[in-house]
């Protein structure tokens, strides 16, 4: 998917065109209806569809050391918002300079260097300097420039509002089929794949590690997963989110056992999706039941993953 910058600037062919925006962390339920609003609406006056987000996400750049949250990466968002049938992702580069900018002026560089005609967003979403800007001053200032604005009501689930926050909270309680519902898929960790203790090799479980980066954490413990390789295929596999308490000193990775395979992954990236949580990591008293209980947390993810 093309992705555009207001520094690289909007080349004529996705001007005249539907944004979509949002923070979008995580694409959930409450997101695709945005997008799907805006693909539909570009669709229908044949015009280009981009979604608009924001990185670093708002909240990282003004509290610097909040705890990691992140659902999505940049990477992710911008496949998801691609198979959504949007045409570019643009990217709002959020610093200091950004962060001071009016909501007046927010939308006027929507219409002027973005080269919006009609932008669309959720009913909540909130922008410009001090969060001056919401759903009616898009509409009220949007008017003045030319710029069409629509918002789109939240999309309930159950007595609750789909939200990234209710998503973070699910992945903190290891409530993995509710996180899935509201994101329509498992929450997928991407990174690095790096060199670890080779403890897992030496009880027969070689592993995949990764760090979590920016990622919200998961209640630690153990997950039956499937893992997207380099290629593109996807492999069945358990894995450990924590600090290893058996082992010292405690690290904080996420450790992939992949079923029935075997090759170099070192350096290269993949992305896990946490598909079911078996139990909590704890710490044991010697290898020997260490090993037995893999051994456990293999079968039972072995049979909650076959087709």
């Amino acid at each position: 998917m093309k992705r555009l910058s207001l520094r690289d600037g909007i080349p004529d062919s996705f001007r005249d065109s539907v944004v979509a925006l949002g923070n979008f962390d995580g694409f959930h339920l409450g997101h695709q209806a945005v997008v799907g609003r805006a693909v539909a609406r570009a669709a229908h006056g044949g015009r280009p569809a981009l979604v608009a987000t924001f990185d670093p996400h708002p909240v990282r750049f003004f509290k610097p050391d909040a705890a990691p949250f992140r659902l999505t990466s940049l990477d992710q968002r911008a496949e998801l918002f691609a198979a959504a049938g949007a045409d570019a992702c643009l990217v709002f580069d959020f610093d200091a300079a950004l962060a001071a900018t009016s909501a007046e002026d927010f939308v006027a560089m929507l219409r002027e260097q973005v080269g919006a005609a009609a932008v669309v967003t959720g009913e909540d979403f909130t922008f410009g300097a001090r969060r001056g800007g919401n759903a009616a001053v898009l509409r009220a200032v949007g008017a003045a420039h030319g710029l069409a604005a629509e918002a789109v009501g939240p999309v309930a689930d159950g007595d609750e509002a789909v939200s990234s926050s209710r998503i973070r909270r699910a992945l903190a309680q290891g409530d993995t089929a509710t996180a899935t519902r509201l994101l329509t898929r498992p929450f997928a960790i991407r990174g690095t794949v790096q060199h670890g203790d080779k403890r897992g090799r030496e009880l027969g479980y070689p592993t995949a590690n990764m760090v979590l980066a920016d990622y919200q954490r998961p209640a630690y413990g153990i997950y039956a997963v499937t893992v997207r390789l380099p290629d593109g295929r996807e492999q069945a596999g358990v894995a450990n989110v924590g600090v290893r308490p058996t082992f010292e000193p405690p690290v904080e990775l996420l450790e992939t056992y992949l079923f029935d395979w075997s090759g170099d992954l070192y350096g290269q990236e993949i992305e896990v999706a946490l598909r079911h949580f078996l139990r909590p990591e704890r710490r044991f008293e010697d290898m020997d039941s260490l090993a037995e209980q893999m051994r456990r947390d293999e079968a039972e993810a072995r049979a909650l993953l076959q087709p």
